[in-house]
């Protein structure tokens, strides 16, 4: 699943590529991939102008002119493809934006979304989530407080999207591993240095992730060689049986609170 780097990774490329630019069709081949009738979502998107794309923790927002919004989730196995009809997957697509002869396909919509709604409709939506890694106000003191009073173990408190915004099973995986710490550890057990550790690690684990494009590997564009470029750099992250980077020892495979986690056992701690 898609998570903070993926989604930024996407959001930049998409405001290079579709911002200001007219949504001059639509093709809904799964209706159950909105949240309003085809007929409404037709007559309130077909016509807009995209003037720019947002995200919100592992969100999109397609900002259209006139105050309406596309919220895009793609969940697990969702994905893009933004080209001409002789770059379209070999793949059903559920939802396509046709700029012209450039068209946004969303693929793999079958647990993801792209939700139509307005300005409070949004801010309902999107009022429960956390802070993101990277907000202003989350300095590394009050990183620590959050985890003082963190409920269950790093992995569940890193990837609940409650407590903190745009982080899933890979990257939780990576920053803990960065920061030497497993994800079975209790947050608020934590020494002061740790949790400054862990918070170095998250802002430089997913500034490195953003800047390889992520870790999925399907190519949003032709030409694209930046996206998934990531995944080569993982330590951990579904590594599991291979020598780990620091110490050799294998990285271990085990489902924490009925997640997949990977981790080193010797140089966590």
């Amino acid at each position: 699943m898609p998570e903070w780097p993926e989604m930024e990774h996407y959001r930049q490329e998409l405001n290079k590529r579709i911002q200001n630019r007219t949504i001059s069709g639509i093709t809904v081949n799964r209706p159950k991939s909105l949240n309003v009738p085809e007929e409404e979502f037709r007559s309130t998107v077909l016509g807009a102008v995209v003037e720019r794309v947002d995200r919100r923790a592992k969100q999109l927002v397609f900002v259209l002119r006139g105050e309406h919004y596309l919220l895009l989730h793609l969940m697990l196995g969702g994905m893009m493809v933004l080209g001409t009809e002789a770059d379209k997957p070999e793949r059903t697509t559920q939802i396509e934006l046709h700029f012209g002869e450039t068209v946004l396909y969303f693929i793999g919509l079958r647990l993801g979304y792209l939700h139509l709604y307005g300005k409070r409709g949004l801010e309902a939506e999107l009022a429960s989530l956390g802070p993101e890694p990277f907000d202003a106000d989350l300095t590394a003191g009050r990183f620590a407080d959050m985890l003082k009073t963190g409920k269950g173990n790093l992995k569940t408190c890193l990837t609940d999207q409650h407590w903190l915004a745009g982080v899933g099973n890979c990257y939780s995986d990576e920053i803990c591993f960065a920061a030497g710490l497993l994800p079975s550890r209790r947050p608020a057990a934590l020494e002061e240095h740790e949790a400054a550790r862990l918070y170095t690690s998250m802002h430089s684990v997913l500034t490195e992730a953003l800047r390889a494009g992520g870790y999925m590997e399907m190519p949003l564009y032709d030409g694209d060689e930046r996206t998934g470029g990531f995944n080569e750099l993982c330590r951990v992250y579904d590594r599991g049986g291979e020598p780990c980077v620091r110490c050799g020892n294998p990285i271990v495979f085990r489902t924490l609170s009925s997640r997949k986690c990977f981790f080193c056992g010797n140089c966590q701690t």
